[in-house]
């Protein structure tokens, strides 16, 4: 069997990290988080709370897509990451997309801004959730989960469909 990536997508707050450590655990492959390639200009424009721009994503997007398909040269893993339009998720995935599984963790605005609510420490503030949705496509194929369900219905839920 080829190696995969298990890419878990959605807007700030919808449970990535979460889910993607989740899996990682529970299918014994490494996890690694897209927060972890921003430049630090990137991080620095979303502290100040001014949403990122393609332009801003694109060094990030090429970051992450060189690391995984080295990566996945020698094994699978759980990838946490926005991928919130269609356009970076292809630039994600460019010439090994049968080796890449989407997961959307979906959710509406109003839980998403109670866990930002809840959320300590991290860069993005509350206050851009809005232009994460505005941004957001959701895609068509890969498998959707709703972010109302709990986490081990959630993992569970994944694993059957991976396996199905």
């Amino acid at each position: 069997m080829s190696h995969k990536v298990l890419f878990v997508m959605g807007v700030s707050g919808s449970g990535k990290t979460t889910v993607g450590k989740g899996l990682s655990h529970k299918l014994g492959m490494p996890f690694f988080d897209g927060d972890d390639f921003h430049p630090p200009g990137n991080i620095q424009k979303m502290e100040s709370g001014n949403a990122l721009t393609d332009d801003d994503r694109s060094l990030w997007l090429k970051r992450i897509h060189d690391f995984v398909g080295k990566q996945i040269q020698v094994k699978s893993m759980v990838f946490a990451c926005s991928a919130l339009k269609e356009n970076y998720r292809k630039i994600l995935s460019k010439g090994m997309e049968d080796s890449c599984i989407w997961i959307f963790l979906d959710g509406d605005v109003e839980i998403i801004q109670q866990r930002l609510a809840l959320r300590q420490s991290h860069f993005m503030p509350a206050s851009l959730l809005q232009s994460q949705f505005d941004t957001l496509e959701k895609p068509e194929y890969g498998i959707r989960v709703d972010i109302r369900r709990k986490p081990e219905e959630i993992l569970s839920y994944i694993i059957d469909q991976i396996n199905s």
